[in-house]
């Protein structure tokens, strides 16, 4: 990346203004400490009882409530100010840990993305979006397209701060991996390094790429969608069962992104079978419900 591109990323950080807290330090010490004891456990739903027709279950009150109307394309409105209302409002996102190598192998890269989820399953397909053009590509882009390959890698509570780590705007050549002293393992089909500590990893492989164009700023390109194919995937052994086709989630303990510098922590879990129709409708009361779409909505 040229320093005419890499000032551009860091003024454009700056515009964002993460970091809402003067003093962050102060202010997470007066708060409670990390919970150990909080393990995933499943509860109940908010309303067990609910039938069809009932609605929300908070008792109607959030059809009391206003809403405004905002334009993403609102003369004068910024449009840092969508990406902020958008990463506050999309939440929570799972986190695509992405490691990547450089097409000559002497560089490697390890970089968090939030842009980041799974669309298909046969084949295995995932998508992660880069902020800026080809034209501004940060290195894990750059190493992605080049040779193709990358691997994806989920983050869970055991190493958070070692993953938050890597997002600094370290200057090229300066690895991740030793700032962070996370441990590279090998991958079997692509040449891009694993997370050790991970306990769930994708090796991936690009199958294209869509870059965005400004709608503000015409001819300005805004960002990057990679489409990747997953084909190797690897498991913590304690974490999945024989069949090889279910994660405990108290193992994985994943972590998500909420909006700003805001982490989510996945403790509790609840289990609501899909319906079907021939039962939703059993009573006589759900079947006055089973009204075209036109009227039904």
């Amino acid at each position: 990346m040229s320093a005419d591109s890499k000032q551009h990323l860091l003024d454009a950080e700056k515009s964002i203004k993460r970091n809402p807290h003067p003093d962050f330090k102060k202010v997470e010490a007066s708060r409670p400490k990390w919970d150990e004891s909080k393990g995933f456990a499943y509860t109940q739903t908010r309303n067990p009882n609910w039938k069809p027709g009932d609605g929300p279950n908070d008792g109607g009150e959030c059809l009391t409530k206003e809403h405004r109307e905002i334009d993403p394309y609102a003369k004068g409105r910024p449009a840092v100010f969508n990406y902020k209302l958008l990463i506050s409002a999309i939440v929570p996102r799972p986190i695509g840990f992405v490691s990547t190598i450089s097409k000559d192998g002497s560089s490697t890269n390890l970089s968090p993305f939030s842009y980041f989820n799974m669309v298909n399953h046969d084949p295995p397909v995932f998508v992660i979006g880069f902020s800026g053009g080809f034209s501004l590509m940060k290195d894990s882009l750059r190493n992605l397209t080049e040779t193709g390959e990358c691997c994806i890698n989920i983050i869970s509570e055991h190493y958070i701060e070692a993953a938050n780590s890597t997002s600094v705007n370290a200057p090229y050549g300066i690895s991740e991996w030793a700032l962070s002293g996370l441990h590279p393992a090998p991958c079997k089909k692509v040449a891009a390094s694993r997370v050790k500590e991970a306990v769930f990893s994708v090796e991936g492989k690009l199958m294209d790429t869509k870059e965005f164009e400004s709608r503000s700023t015409a001819g300005k390109k805004t960002g990057v969608m990679t489409i990747i194919e997953g084909v190797n995937f690897w498991a913590r052994e304690d974490s999945v069962n024989e069949e090889g086709n279910q994660i405990d989630p108290d193992i994985l303990r994943p972590m998500s992104r909420l909006g700003g510098i805001t982490y989510g922590r996945l403790v509790d879990g609840m289990e609501l079978p899909r319906p079907e129709y021939k039962h939703m409708i059993a009573s006589d009361e759900a079947q006055k419900l089973a009204k075209p779409k036109a009227e039904g909505q």
